[in-house]
């Protein structure tokens, strides 16, 4: 992760920074493709650093349990720390279980694409630069790959951002959770510099734009 996170630093980010690091899209469209589904499902999404993608997840109706952790790598089982050095092929990904009937997956990747990350952004988040960090989507079956795949070019279609949607998809191979003190960071610091500047102001992109998705036992 990038030294904010490390240090710990207080730093002061000017407010148009904060709108630049992420291009919110206005008028995001709903998955032209999303077959209901039943029962407990998992996604695996990749947005930048877990930390707000896990909270993001975690507040939504529905989900089940959002957990930190590594995929798209080489390595077996990787540390944090050789995540952060991007040779391992890893990024900081977040493991979604949740109740299909509930909430869909489609639904799922709208919140991703809408709230949680810049997915025009390639190989960085924010301050956070390298492949570690790059917006990608691991899919388990065939109909998650279509939805995906519909979906972005959806986005594309529709010009929802000023940049084209730079997301990786690739078939989930192995996810491998990170370590326990990565595990709702944002709920247990919630004061902590890079979770106020970088991750608070997207829950309440969360709650302006999705409020009927948000739990009661929202972070």
């Amino acid at each position: 992760m990038s030294r904010y996170k490390k240090m710990g630093l207080s730093i002061s980010v000017p407010l148009i920074l904060l709108v630049s690091c992420m291009q919110v899209a206005q008028a995001i469209p709903d998955p032209p493709f999303d077959p209901r589904r039943s029962g407990l499902a998992t996604a695996v999404l990749a947005g930048g650093c877990f930390w707000g993608v896990e909270a993001i997840f975690e507040s939504l109706n529905g989900v089940k349990e959002a957990v930190s952790g590594y995929a798209g790598g080489s390595k077996p089982n990787p540390s944090y720390e050789e995540v952060s050095t991007g040779a391992t092929g890893h990024a900081e990904a977040v493991l979604v279980s949740y109740d299909a009937s509930v909430i869909s997956y489609g639904t799922l990747l709208k919140v991703f694409f809408a709230v949680a990350h810049d997915p025009t952004q390639l190989n960085y988040q924010g301050p956070d630069h390298g492949s570690q960090y790059r917006s990608a989507v691991f899919y388990s079956d065939p109909v998650q790959k279509e939805t995906v795949e519909r979906y972005i070019s959806a986005l594309n279609d529709a010009k929802a951002y000023p940049g084209r949607v730079v997301t990786q998809l690739a078939a989930l191979e192995a996810f491998y959770p990170a370590e326990d003190y990565h595990q709702d960071f944002l709920v247990r610091n919630p004061d902590y510099p890079y979770i106020v500047y970088w991750d608070l102001p997207k829950l309440k992109e969360l709650e302006k734009r999705f409020p009927n998705l948000i739990s009661t036992r929202s972070p």
